[in-house]
């Protein structure tokens, strides 16, 4: 199964496929500026920690399969002004939102983890802006 159809499973059909390519890069751009504004990879990960994810943050960091997450799970992380936010990028409404960022979130953070170890924030920024300029198909790819 690929990553797009574990999406399109755990939410009821496959939001990221549906969004154009700048709503795309918008999305992108929002999930980078919540790791920033969050204090970095390292800070994130704290935030789930914090929310009683950490399970499922450290999932993502591993080697092993991701652990999924709901919209809901990240309102619990993330304030609703940061949803809001994200939500008017990408020209969704903020459910739709949350949902996007449950999506793309863990995959990303696997993505800025390689071989299952946490790197330092400056790293991860760096792979993050690789990852950026490649845009989402970039992401999706496994």
């Amino acid at each position: 199964m690929g990553f797009l159809d574990s999406i399109g499973k755990q939410i009821g059909g496959n939001p990221v496929s549906n969004l154009e390519g700048n709503q795309q890069g918008a999305l992108l751009q929002s999930i980078s500026g919540l790791i920033s504004n969050s204090g970095g990879l390292s800070g994130l990960l704290n935030k789930f920690h914090q929310n009683g994810l950490g399970q499922h943050a450290q999932s993502w960091v591993g080697d092993g399969e991701n652990m999924e997450i709901t919209g809901e799970h990240v309102q619990q992380v993330f304030d609703s002004q940061q949803i809001r936010q994200v939500a008017g990028q990408t020209g969704t409404d903020p459910g739709h939102a949350s949902n996007l960022i449950a999506a793309i979130l863990p995959g990303l953070i696997n993505k800025l983890t390689p071989q299952g170890k946490q790197v330092s924030d400056s790293e991860a920024h760096s792979s993050l802006t690789g990852l950026l300029s490649g845009g989402l198909g970039s992401l999706l790819r496994r």
